[in-house]
């Protein structure tokens, strides 16, 4: 065997150079796509639009295999295109919702305290320098420097306090992680790392948290998806039902893709419920299920709302107020409260007292 020296280069087999150019070729497309497309680096914003995808995908599955395999519907479109269209205009309306929903702001604390004291200079100075910080899925949000929250402006001091029943201490409202003091109805959203108004939960198929600025968006998107799933449905029942002559594995495509649906369906109309009693009543999820960690909710009686405004108000709140993104709600008086408790009589029916 000839003796090689250690100066002298190895040559890579033949076999391995077809392998390590087809590396560098991806490895060149990786960094110009990550240039081009910097949310890909992200594996938080990376995963959301994956679930995105997925979702707009599972709702291409069922609408399109509907049209390959039901000739019936196929020939009903070329009879009456209105009926097609405006099943395509729903379809696509839902997906439209989805996609606005998702991408608009639930309304964050601090974006409140930019709006409403943005021109004040004590605000600007003691106000936040953007920094990175890490969420819990690994994923670098922008965020804010928690050293600089020492010092609070005291305007946004004044009208928060203001907000709670006096004697209250501004410790007990202050968040430990952005070090803010939050308003009433405001708590801090791990996976978004900011302190949302008025929140409700943190919607993984949104990729989004829920709150004061969009609950009513995410209301009209669970709408649009309940009426399109019956809509759906009806039509794959009636295609199951049709006397056309039809494979056995169509058949089995329909009844699977039919029982999915129908547990979406059932999925999203008790969502659907839930949160309508929510928009009646003015409440929450996050004030719902924890009602007694919340310091100024435990003295307050179960059956009682204590920022609900009646049933109509409620409503005109909800869909029609002016009040603009960054609304900040009071907590009643403790007289308030105690009137609210007393039971329903015939004058207060009369009087829209429950209304």
């Amino acid at each position: 065997m000839p003796y090689q020296s250690a100066s002298t280069p190895i040559r890579e087999p033949s076999r391995l150079r077809p392998m390590m150019a087809a590396r560098e070729a991806w490895e060149k497309l990786c960094d110009h796509c990550s240039r081009r497309f910097p949310c890909l680096c992200d594996p938080g914003r990376r995963s959301s639009w994956g679930l995105k995808a997925a979702l707009v995908l599972l709702h291409v599955v069922f609408v399109g295999v509907l049209f390959l395999l039901d000739v019936d519907l196929i020939q009903k479109t070329k009879e009456e295109s209105w009926y097609t269209i405006l099943y395509l205009g729903l379809f696509a309306a839902t997906l439209v919702q989805y996609f606005f929903t998702s991408g608009s702001s639930p309304g964050y604390v601090i974006d409140a305290m930019r709006s409403e004291y943005e021109t004040t200079a004590s605000f600007t100075s003691s106000l936040l320098i953007p920094n990175q910080s890490t969420s819990r899925n690994g994923s670098l949000i922008p965020s804010t420097d928690r050293g600089h929250f020492g010092k609070y402006p005291s305007e946004w001091l004044k009208v928060v306090m203001d907000l709670y029943p006096p004697g209250s201490s501004s410790r007990n409202w202050t968040c430990t992680y952005c070090n803010i003091i939050q308003p009433p109805r405001a708590k801090h959203c791990h996976d978004c790392d900011k302190c949302v108004l008025q929140f409700d939960h943190h919607c993984l198929w949104l990729g989004a948290c829920i709150g004061q600025g969009n609950h009513c968006r995410f209301w009209w998107y669970i709408f649009e998806e309940s009426i399109l799933c019956i809509w759906t449905g009806i039509l794959y029942i009636s295609f199951l039902h049709s006397g056309t002559e039809k494979a056995w594995w169509q058949d089995c495509i329909a009844v699977l893709l039919l029982a999915l649906l129908i547990l979406c369906l059932i999925f999203l109309l008790l969502l659907l419920l839930f949160h309508t009693y929510l928009v009646l009543t003015n409440q929450t999820t996050y004030e719902l299920v924890r009602r007694r960690r919340i310091l100024y909710l435990r003295g307050v009686p179960e059956r009682v709302h204590p920022f609900s405004k009646g049933i109509c108000r409620n409503l005109y709140n909800f869909c029609c107020s002016r009040d603009g993104l960054y609304a900040l709600e009071s907590v009643p008086r403790s007289e308030e409260l105690q009137a609210r408790a007393r039971p329903y009589t015939c004058s207060d029916l009369m009087s829209c007292r429950c209304l």
